[in-house]
């Protein structure tokens, strides 16, 4: 019998068939699509022809299609609705896959074709997406490790399979302690919870088959919670849970696991002639250099720690009148800081709450890319992997763009955060394909479901990576839609949170959750005011995880990552109330994978340029502005990888933008 995965798609835009796909399906597909591919890589490598773009170039890129329907399926569901059994198979495939790349990496005779061509460019009438194209496969070859011989190549083999390993390792061990972990809550302990937290803790507390609502450790409950709960006690409690992820000692424990993925790093580093990871890593990035995202980081240290100086002695003035002694601790700071918003702004997030529903915010990121590229919206009533999931259609001018998955809410199988991918990415070549992009996310519950306004931020940030892709028009999918340096992926994400705030967007979609009401304009007006409330506290949070990473990766890999991390966190003097937005031992981006090792600091890095791309539209007609939207989709959103992301945005706004624009959308200085 056919397997469905590597069946032909017969479903509606080709789809993953999902209803007819079960778990024993995935293991024998990847085994026949890796030895498809093999025979593909084969063929090309041995090919007695001279090598062309056509018969090297061009093959590679056609090469693979059974295998990229077995990996996009899979690893779909391995991340957002996990099981004992998926967990299984991603700690089997996740070395036979490194294996796989890796051999294909370190193909002499694959790699000589190429290299071939890259000598003889100039006389090969090279379209520019082709020049790019084959400048990419070039360096990936070369920064893979194929120029290595002998004992060092099967060293470098050898580091890659066991990095799939340890990162499979972490990201599971990090699942299992936030799906297994729980705080059981009385009815006394819900007093002073406002309606929307008591719905969530309720909603989870059925999720986990308990006899009342609990704490989870999902970003969506925990967050709120440490905001409002006025108990101390189980406001430290629930904070130590979520801070020790990763760091609760036997089986699920990463501290190990992130030190051996450090050192394998750096030895990989060396073996392709680097002193550091960083060296070797932001080679390729838009920063070049570990000074350069150091020299970045360490302008907007400065302000950001100073104003949460200043915001530590306002809040322990407060916890002191309410009669606590001793110094703020973290499980006091969101908890203090949402009285003084309160306080200063007129503005309580359980009033704001029901004016957030989810449905209103996906209809206002859809309305937002319709006034800006023409883009329509038609829900589908497709199978998904799950019942939460959602799909529309995208449309531009009847013609069809895209298909959008939308999965919103948090659940023990999906790992926490929040992210976009490509089921199918868009591209020519080998034949012209739609994108079908999904956003995932870890929203509460509810009926109907709210939203926290940087719960709405999220669903906006990771639709503009939706968009990244669905407007993406180029020919070769390695170069397609997101496929671009790492500080500058987040640019469309960012740059598109900025439609949030804009007043009519929030005027005809912020809608009251039981009388339908707009939002009133007072409270409007406190939301934007009150945008960059607390401003120091999420900059040090961030930029001093950012800072640790750069620390870690930038010399010689750090014996102990515990003991490192706290020497960073010293010399910064990093205030005692805040902690790292993400510790070691639960860095998923960091650990999880290569992604954003040595990499953390790109959102700061595309806030930058997000700011200032958000100032070009503010100073053409408005957010609006339509020239300002077809430059945007022409330069960067339609672009994908295709040219240097430096050049994009040197397209787009004529100029690079300095760190100041970044500093004054935090408020941490005068605009």
């Amino acid at each position: 019998m056919t397997n469905s995965i590597l069946s032909d798609w017969t479903t509606p835009f080709e789809l993953a068939p999902f209803a007819q796909i079960s778990d024993d399906d995935f293991a024998p597909a990847l085994d026949q699509a890796l030895a498809a591919h093999n025979a593909e890589i084969d063929a090309i490598a041995a090919n007695t022809e001279a090598p062309s773009f056509a018969n090297t170039v061009e093959a590679l890129e056609a090469a693979g299609e059974d295998l990229n329907k077995v990996l996009s399926v899979f690893f779909t569901v391995a991340g957002a609705d996990s099981n004992p059994k998926r967990e299984e198979l991603q700690r089997a495939f996740s070395p036979k896959l490194a294996a796989h790349f890796a051999g294909i990496s370190s193909n002499k005779a694959l790699f000589s074709r190429v290299a071939d061509l890259w000598d003889r460019r100039d006389g090969l009438d090279l379209a520019e997406e082709q020049a790019r194209v084959l400048m990419l496969s070039h360096r990936g070859f070369v920064r893979a490790g194929a120029a290595l011989e002998g004992d060092v190549d099967a060293r470098m083999q050898e580091i890659k399979s066991r990095l799939a390993t340890l990162g499979t390792s972490f990201t599971q061990n990090l699942l299992a302690d936030e799906r297994d972990w729980y705080m059981d809550l009385s009815e006394d302990d819900l007093h002073g919870l406002p309606d929307f937290v008591v719905d969530a803790a309720r909603a989870a507390g059925k999720e986990k088959g308990a006899d009342g609502p609990v704490v989870t450790l999902s970003r969506s409950i925990i967050v709120p919670f440490l905001q409002f709960s006025p108990r101390r006690d189980l406001r430290e409690k629930a904070y130590r849970a979520w801070t020790a992820r990763g760091a609760n000692g036997g089986e699920t424990d990463n501290r190990e696991i992130a030190a051996e993925i450090l050192t394998l790093r750096q030895e990989r580093a060396q073996l392709l002639g680097y002193d550091s990871f960083a060296d070797y890593k932001l080679e390729t990035e838009m920063a070049r250099t570990p000074d350069r995202v150091r020299d970045l980081l360490m302008q907007v240290w400065e302000p950001a720690k100073a104003q949460a100086d200043a915001d530590a002695e306002v809040l322990t003035e407060m916890m002191q009148d309410d009669g606590v002694n001793g110094p703020l601790e973290a499980w006091d700071w969101r908890y203090y800081a949402e009285k003084r918003r309160k306080a200063e702004h007129d503005l309580d997030e359980a009033a704001l709450k029901p004016y957030l529903q989810l449905d209103r915010m996906i209809e206002a990121s859809f309305a937002c890319a319709n006034r800006l590229f023409g883009l329509e919206f038609a829900p589908l009533d497709v199978p998904l992997y799950h019942p939460d999931c959602r799909a529309w259609e995208v449309t531009r001018n009847g013609q069809h763009v895209a298909v959008f998955i939308g999965d919103y809410f948090a659940r023990g199988s999906k790992r926490s955060g929040a992210w976009c991918s490509a089921m199918r990415a868009q591209a020519k070549f080998p034949k012209v394909q739609a994108p079908v992009v999904i956003n995932v996310c870890n929203f509460a519950k509810g009926d109907p479901a709210l939203l926290s306004y940087d719960d709405a931020r999220t669903l906006f940030h990771e639709f503009g990576h939706a968009l990244h892709q669905m407007l993406s028009n180029v020919t070769y999918e390695s170069i397609s839609g997101t496929s671009v340096a790492r500080d500058f992926v987040e640019l469309p994400s960012q740059l598109y949170e900025h439609w949030l705030e804009v007043p009519e967007v929030l005027a005809e979609y912020a809608t009251h959750a039981e009388t339908g009401e707009p939002m009133p304009q007072e409270m409007l007006e406190k939301v934007l005011n009150a945008a960059n409330f607390d401003q120091g506290f999420q900059t040090v949070e961030y930029v001093a995880s950012a800072l640790v990473d750069l620390a870690f990766h930038d010399g010689a890999a750090p014996a102990d990552p515990m003991v490192k991390q706290a020497e960073v966190l010293a010399e910064l003097g990093m205030p005692h109330a805040i902690g790292m937005r993400h510790a070691t031992p639960h860095f998923a981006h960091v650990f999880a994978g290569d992604g954003y090792s040595s990499g953390y600091y790109s959102y700061m890095w595309s806030e930058v340029m997000d700011a200032d791309a958000f100032a070009a539209f503010e100073e053409a007609g408005g957010a609006f502005d339509a020239e300002r939207a077809k430059a945007l989709e022409d330069n960067i959103l339609s672009t994908g990888g295709s040219r240097e992301a430096e050049d994009l945005y040197l397209a787009f706004r004529g100029r690079l933008p300095g760190v100041e624009a970044l500093l004054k959308g935090r408020g941490l200085i005068a605009a």
